[in-house]
């Protein structure tokens, strides 16, 4: 049987290196942030650059910015002319996002909002073609019923931690409010016509959904 860690090693190694920014933002958001396994590392920040590289959006939303990371793996990848809006709800965290987005040279193209996503969303004057969503598991079925009408046709919306540390499965876990939102998010999106969608079994679970 393999080695967990060791295949998480390889595969770092077998993959686009990680930006010497990106890797200080790493090791900043361990140094001063309280659970820092919320950052999306090297792996997961790839798998967004590639996925932004094949779909080109024009418009992103991300709902969960946490200290940046993902936010800059996306606008990597991005044409000029695009934008990405990111929603927090702690601005505490503003500091180390807004250094971040300078170190990484993507300031001009993120664009950054504190507070309460589903206050926020609203209030937003566009349309999207990529929305990722990474922010309160509660709120997921509530993100997606808002989001989808900023969604274009043949736009796309990923959902980070849809197997939740393999939760939406154990009994014994479905009282926890946040299992529950995953679950409810899980059978929303499977029961929704207008969309298709594919699991990605990696990490806790990425799900990768397209509206019709």
């Amino acid at each position: 049987m393999y080695n967990k860690p060791d295949l998480e090693k390889y595969i770092a190694a077998h993959i686009l290196p990680e930006e010497d920014f990106l890797k200080a933002l790493e090791r900043e958001t361990h140094l001063t942030c309280i659970h820092p396994r919320m950052l999306s590392g090297h792996v997961q920040g790839k798998i967004l650059y590639m996925l932004c590289k094949m779909i080109a959006p024009k418009r992103v939303l991300e709902l969960g910015t946490y200290t940046g990371y993902s936010a800059i793996s996306m606008g990597l990848a991005l044409h000029d002319d695009a934008l990405i809006h990111t929603i927090e709800l702690r601005d505490e965290q503003e500091e180390i996002i807004r250094h971040a987005l300078e170190n990484a040279a993507l300031s001009h193209k993120v664009i950054c909002h504190f507070g309460d996503a589903l206050t926020i969303i609203p209030t937003l004057n566009e349309q999207f073609d990529l929305v990722f969503i990474d922010a309160d598991k509660r709120e997921y079925p509530e993100y997606y019923q808002l989001i989808m009408k900023h969604v274009n046709p043949g736009g796309y919306i990923i959902a980070d931690n849809i197997l939740w540390d393999g939760k939406v499965v154990d009994p014994a876990e479905q009282n926890d409010p946040q299992t529950r939102g995953i679950v409810r998010f899980n059978q929303m999106v499977q029961e929704d016509s207008s969309v298709e969608n594919v699991i990605f079994p990696f990490r806790d679970g990425m799900m990768v959904i397209r509206k019709k």
